[in-house]
């Protein structure tokens, strides 16, 4: 059986326009971070040799995905830091809100090595998506170049 596609870009006029897609929620999130990533530069150069973790909430799945993304470009943004390896360890629905954890890897942007492509300002709630169908779920989101 042929590996599913872990994303693809949708045509948008200014803006980056994704689908990131998997088995369950956590994968989906998984590659939705992996897209945004290669947006900022080719993905497969970025070696995961530093490991992190990142923890978010929020109200609900939507802000679930605006948060994990946000905090991963503030990791970039602040840090320095390309990631390309991601693993959800934990999402789930706890009480009011919903929490994810997940383990990261990735190293310090060089531009000799990672070549820059877009720079990603911001993650945007504008035509954001979630799909849940039987083991398949696709997110749609923009980010604000």
């Amino acid at each position: 059986m042929a590996e599913q596609k872990r994303f693809e870009f949708l045509e948008h006029t200014a803006d980056v326009y994704i689908a990131a897609y998997g088995r369950d929620l956590a994968e989906a999130f998984e590659n939705a971070a992996l897209a945004m990533f290669d947006v900022m530069t080719e993905v497969a150069t970025i070696a995961p040799v530093v490991k992190d973790i990142v923890e978010v909430a929020a109200e609900d799945e939507y802000a679930l995905l605006y948060s994990w993304l946000e905090a991963l470009l503030v990791k970039f943004d602040i840090e320095d830091m390309l990631y390309s390896k991601f693993k959800i360890l934990d999402l789930q629905k706890t009480g009011e809100e919903f929490m994810l954890k997940a383990e990261i890897w990735g190293e310090k942007f060089n531009p000799q090595k990672h070549t820059p492509k877009v720079g990603v300002k911001a993650v945007t709630y504008h035509m954001m998506e979630i799909v849940k169908e039987t083991d398949n779920v696709t997110l749609k989101f923009i980010l604000d170049i």
